[in-house]
């Protein structure tokens, strides 16, 4: 675990800078330079755009992680064959939007007919993102995923943030900012090009005749199965975006969206250990070493409900600061209980630990396809009766509910098939530390202003936090390194 922590270090602080940038983006210029409806429109394409990279990507992603541990040469012609397969991916979901491309219109042209003079960025938005998704699992392959990530999280949020701000200094026009959004994901694309070459592992080899034998059948299959879960899990992330916008409207969608980025600061720290993780992974598996996949379930799980727990506790207790600094918080604030509804479910997502990565890499991948496909009809029947009934927190009700389905349904499959279990006394007594420490804040109301009042909050959560993380023995390692980080910083 030690060796995980220690490469996902810059990885995580380059999430939580692109968090930074993105805090600075969706909560006040992102509200302040577009009014509800563009804020609307502005994030509809883009969550069509990247719902489609995985339908394209055939699960490629995925079948390059599990694979490159079994070639000791070719990594290059393997790079090759997977962009080819992947943009044959690319061809039918572009075919298959063009062709239904009149139903899809059907969708939005009631409630949000801006979405449609847009429609043609969505695809390139598309190709972009999957050109990039496929040199991230290249790159995350040889354990070097920093700076895709600072790609990733940094560079596309930031220049996004520029490309907003320009439209706010009137130098471009709202259809200019959605053209432009193309160029933004085709830079990012280009910065992580220019690393591997950098690195100099990306090469272009077409010799696929020299594969072990039986391996590109192998690939394939795998990656077709798995592209389905992939998809499968995409679409549950995403659809209800899409779904607030055209059974509501793009304002609900605006206010569900800036909620639903508030909610995801909490699972960043997952995020990041997921990158790192997965080769790892991949690499027990391929060696056969089933304890120590099971012993880094547990310790992953109970590390990130500890990181994960605290970040929850922060944003609930300082949500109406939080909200505060939004321009029009009048009209967005209506999303609260969105953030904690949201936030719950990720929650759930971190406690399970990296149950999906080990089915992905397991010998029962197919389990993983199966319960993403079911889980994946569920949400959408379920934001089809809860939205009408709820609005976007019926959205946020059927994201948490299915969150919690499917993050169960394979810890039993994991439990029964490999005997694996991410749950331990630590994991109780982390959320025993996290409900008493919130206790305490819920008691106390401050009527300071919103900066002193968030300050005060998050060190009175950090210090009830750190007093009873001491006394039921928990997160002894976090801490430990927090120690160290200062210490080394102060000599």
């Amino acid at each position: 675990m030690g060796k995980v922590a220690k490469q996902s270090i810059q990885t995580t602080i380059f999430s939580y800078l692109g968090v930074v940038i993105g805090y600075v983006n969706v909560l006040w210029l992102y509200p302040y330079a577009l009014d509800a409806s563009q804020l609307g429109a502005f994030r509809t394409i883009q969550d069509l755009g990247l719902l489609f990279v995985p339908f394209a990507q055939l699960g490629v992603g995925h079948g390059i992680t599990r694979f490159f541990p079994q070639l000791k040469s070719n990594q290059s012609a393997f790079l090759s064959y997977g962009l080819v397969f992947s943009m044959v991916g690319f061809a039918l979901v572009s075919a298959i939007f063009l062709g239904f491309r009149t139903q899809i219109i059907d969708l939005f042209a009631v409630n949000s007919p801006e979405v449609l003079d847009f429609f043609g960025v969505v695809l390139l938005i598309t190709l972009f993102a999957l050109l990039s998704s496929i040199l991230d699992a290249y790159s995350r392959s040889f354990v070097k995923v920093a700076v895709p990530t600072l790609f990733r999280e940094v560079f596309l949020r930031l220049l996004t943030g520029v490309l907003v701000g320009a439209y706010l200094l009137k130098w471009i026009s709202f259809p200019q900012v959605m053209q432009g959004l193309v160029a933004v994901y085709g830079l990012a694309f280009l910065g992580v090009l220019v690393y591997l070459l950098w690195l100099g592992v990306l090469k272009f080899d077409f010799r696929w005749n020299t594969f072990p034998k039986g391996f590109r059948t192998s690939f394939v299959q795998f990656s077709l199965v798995t592209f389905l879960a992939t998809a499968a899990s995409t679409l549950i992330m995403k659809i209800d975006s899409i779904m607030v916008s055209s059974m509501i409207s793009l304002e609900a969608n605006a206010i569900y969206t800036i909620a639903f980025s508030m909610a995801m600061v909490i699972e960043l720290p997952r995020r990041a250990i997921s990158q790192v993780v997965m080769p790892v992974i991949a690499d027990h598996f391929a060696k056969g070493n089933l304890e120590e996949i099971n012993t880094l379930y547990k310790q992953i799980s109970n590390r990130q409900l500890y990181i994960c727990l605290l970040l929850f506790l922060g944003v609930w207790a300082n949500l109406d600061a939080i909200y505060y600094f939004i321009p029009n918080r009048e009209i967005y604030e209506s999303g609260k209980y969105v953030v904690v509804l949201i936030g719950l479910g990720k929650l759930l997502d971190v406690v399970f630990s990296v149950n999906g990565e080990i089915l992905v890499f397991s010998n029962h991948y197919r389990f993983n396809l199966i319960a993403t496909i079911g889980m994946s009809v569920l949400i959408v029947a379920l934001n089809y009766l809860l939205i009408p009934l709820y609005g976007i927190e019926g959205a946020a009700l059927a994201s948490v509910a299915v969150m919690f389905l499917f993050n169960f349904v394979k810890y039993l499959f994991l439990r029964i098939k490999l005997g694996f279990d991410p749950f331990s006394k630590e994991t109780l007594k982390i959320i025993f530390v996290g409900v008493i420490t919130y206790s305490p804040t819920l008691a106390g109301s401050f009527t300071l202003s919103p900066i002193p009042n968030i300050i005060i909050t998050s060190l009175l959560i950090l210090g009830f936090y750190w007093f009873w993380s001491g006394i039921l023995g928990v997160g002894t390692e976090e801490w430990a390194w927090i120690k160290n980080r200062i210490k080394k910083s102060g000599s």
